[in-house]
């Protein structure tokens, strides 16, 4: 059963819909001199996304720098040289212009433009030191080029540290985006299979909220609508990237599961895959998860916990006819099978059986709480085993 309480702060204005960008300068801007912060690819140049921002900016009287350094898992050492990019021109806020990870990156970044120190210092698991943020950080613009992470509703920043092999998150009730635009025509440049790759990550953040144990009455509206949207639409993006139909819908349901991820939680199988990733730097997080996804909730399904919650969610993946919770498998591989991301392999990213107990492990030190989400406790064993019945 869902809480019947729940907190809802979101204090970020969206505007979505398609070619809401070209309306950017029509908002309040939360500063005079902006970081635009883009990937260290070339796909937002390429694809005018970069210029069609900068005239935006100049429109709304906004001067700018251009940080272009983000890796597809931002590093620790790119969020600092960011930080003192921003500090040393004197930017008053970051314009986040790109995907999950872009837009993680420049949470942190704006963090750790007014704080001292290092980003590890405020880390609370891992190797990190646990102290308390003390000034609150430059604001943020993000402007989402993909629909997957939801990062520009939600708090959250994840950050890797490569030669510690730790990816972490972090943030509070300041590392909301002040603004989000969510045009979905931006995310008609992503090639098929990272289409695929983000949709599912946006699908799996409503799928784990929805059988945590922090699932509440508002959690339950919003990942049930999420899965409709993404579940409905997201072959179709893949089939045709030009679908823009289909991809207002697939960004719709993942800003819904972006807004699941402020007033509910995922799962332990988001450490799991974050501990796969931050020893396997190729690997997109997205492919990571859909991996693992049948073995991890198959886990929870023989154990008869949340019957019924795997029958609606499979209701909403499109099977009216849905009766036992093992049908939501069947839903899931028919999805992955449908944007041709089923045969998704470890071993083609380097995973091997005998990092399996390091994996776990790593996966508990680093993003444990996660854990205490799940609707029943996992052991390392359990989580060695999921691993195992992954692997191809």
């Amino acid at each position: 059963m869902p809480h019947n309480y729940f907190q809802m702060c979101i204090p970020t204005k969206i505007i979505f819909g398609s070619g809401q960008l070209n309306k950017l300068h029509k908002q309040k801007m939360p500063g005079k001199k902006a970081v635009v912060v883009i990937s260290e690819g070339k796909s937002t140049r390429v694809n005018g996304y970069l210029a069609k921002t900068e005239e935006q900016l100049k429109m709304a009287g906004v001067s700018f720098i251009l940080f272009d350094k983000i890796q597809a898992n931002p590093f620790r050492a790119t969020v600092m040289e960011g930080a003192a990019f921003a500090r040393d021109n004197q930017c008053d806020f970051i314009v986040a212009l790109g995907g999950g990870s872009c837009i993680d990156a420049s949470k942190a970044i704006a963090l750790m433009a007014t704080n001292e120190g290092d980003l590890w210092d405020y880390m609370v698991r891992g190797s990190g030191k646990g102290k308390t943020l003390l000034n609150k950080p430059l604001p943020l613009v993000a402007i989402p080029t993909t629909a997957g992470t939801g990062s520009e509703v939600d708090p959250w920043a994840v950050v890797t540290d490569p030669v510690k092999h730790e990816k972490m998150g972090l943030g509070n009730e300041n590392t909301f985006p002040f603004l989000s635009v969510i045009d979905p025509e931006l995310t008609i440049s992503v090639p098929p299979v990272y289409t695929a790759f983000q949709g599912f990550d946006a699908l799996f953040h409503s799928a784990e909220s929805y059988v945590s144990t922090s699932a509440n009455l508002l959690s339950d509206t919003l990942t049930l609508s999420a899965i409709r949207h993404i579940a409905g639409n997201l072959a179709k993006c893949v089939r045709n990237g030009n679908d823009i139909a289909a991809r207002e819908k697939v960004a719709y349901g993942n800003t819904l599961s972006g807004m699941v991820e402020s007033i509910g939680s995922v799962t332990s199988m988001h450490s799991l895959e974050h501990a796969m990733s931050a020893f396997h730097q190729d690997l997109p997080h997205g492919a990571g998860l859909i991996m693992i996804s049948k073995a991890y909730f198959s886990h929870f399904i023989d154990k008869h916990i949340c019957d019924e919650r795997f029958v609606r969610m499979t209701e909403a993946m499109g099977m009216d006819n849905a009766k036992r919770p093992e049908d939501f498998i069947t839903a899931l591989e028919k999805l992955q099978q449908d944007c041709g991301v089923a045969e998704l392999k470890m071993s083609s990213y380097g995973i091997k059986p005998d990092e399996f107990a390091s994996l776990a492990k790593n996966a508990r030190d680093t993003m444990g709480h996660l854990f205490e989400r799940d609707p029943i406790k996992l052991s390392a064993e359990d989580c060695v085993a999921i691993f195992r019945a992954s692997f191809k």
